[in-house]
């Protein structure tokens, strides 16, 4: 039992405090980053920074949620890694179809978790570097024909492989029938993180996810303008004293240059959780230990397979 990490298999319990969801770089397709000049994270030397900066906040890892068809880049990663001391976990899989239909138009879901074991269990191309967490996405309240393809092929790799499943939902939408075709599909509840919820979704959401024994992601911390910290906070101290502190893991999925605080001092950057939402959190009453659940325990128990 371990955790795949881009320089290797380490111990859960070397992880530390880990952000579950993130980016650290990714390319955006050209007609996409036309449009929007600050999607996208493409500097080397910035993301050293940026991780260094994390670290020195107390980060210890983070799992890099780029799939192939927006960039992947496992050896770039390791360089990263190497430069920082900061574990990162790279995915296999897919994201959603606006980004993977045409990659994977016409393979099937048997051919698709093929590759998926391969880069858990060999390494991604040629690089030696194994993946530590499948991805699957979803489209704006549905399930495209691939997305589908790339939840059966995912209930497969995770059978046969036991790695971690983590998920896109498109503003949190589609979620609870998310969840329920990827445990259709074979993945266990406890192994299944279910992304991007706290974009402002009814409460009754959350609780029934939970009650199906899934992670719950709270991955949008800091971005004001889908909902409130204050109100992701109300959230999680609502679920944490309903007995499910144990199926919380937290990140900010920082896509955008100007997410970073080495783009724009003004932000708090990979920082924001550990420097302002826990400080906050430990204001309502969350004591330490519950908070080492969320920030350590949580994570290393999802990550480790």
């Amino acid at each position: 039992m371990a955790v795949q990490t881009v320089l290797g298999s380490i111990s859960a319990d070397q992880l530390g405090i880990t952000a579950c969801h993130e980016h650290v770089l990714w390319y955006p397709p050209d007609s996409i980053a036309l449009e929007d000049a600050d999607l996208g994270l493409n500097s080397i030397p910035a993301a050293v920074a940026e991780l260094r900066y994390f670290k020195s906040a107390g980060g210890g890892a983070l799992v890099e949620m780029t799939t192939e068809e927006i960039g992947r880049s496992p050896l770039d990663l390791g360089q990263i890694s190497q430069a920082t001391g900061i574990h990162i976990i790279a995915v296999t899989g897919h994201h959603k179809a606006k980004f993977s239909a045409q990659f994977l138009h016409n393979q099937s879901a048997e051919q698709i978790a093929e590759r998926m074991m391969r880069e858990i269990s060999v390494g991604i191309a040629d690089t030696g570097i194994r993946a530590g967490v499948i991805k699957a996405a979803t489209s704006l309240n549905h399930a495209a024909e691939v997305e589908e393809r790339v939840i059966r092929a995912a209930g497969i790799a995770h059978r046969k492989t036991g790695a971690p499943v983590s998920t896109h939902t498109e503003a949190g939408t589609f979620a609870l029938e998310q969840a329920k075709l990827l445990l259709e599909a074979g993945v266990s509840p406890h192994k299944l993180l279910i992304g991007h919820l706290d974009r402002n979704l009814p409460r009754e959401i959350y609780f029934q996810l939970v009650k199906l024994g899934v992670f719950l992601g709270f991955d949008q911390i800091g971005k004001e303008q889908y909902w409130s910290d204050e109100e992701r906070i109300h959230l999680i101290c609502d679920l944490i004293d309903a007995g499910y502190s144990k199926q919380i893991l937290l990140s900010s999925d920082r896509a955008r240059k100007s997410s970073w605080k080495v783009h724009n001092p003004q932000t708090l950057g990979l920082g924001q959780i550990l420097l302002d939402f826990i400080p906050r959190l430990k204001e309502r009453g969350v004591d330490d230990a519950t908070v080492s659940d969320l920030l350590v325990n949580n994570p290393a128990r999802f990550l480790d397979f």
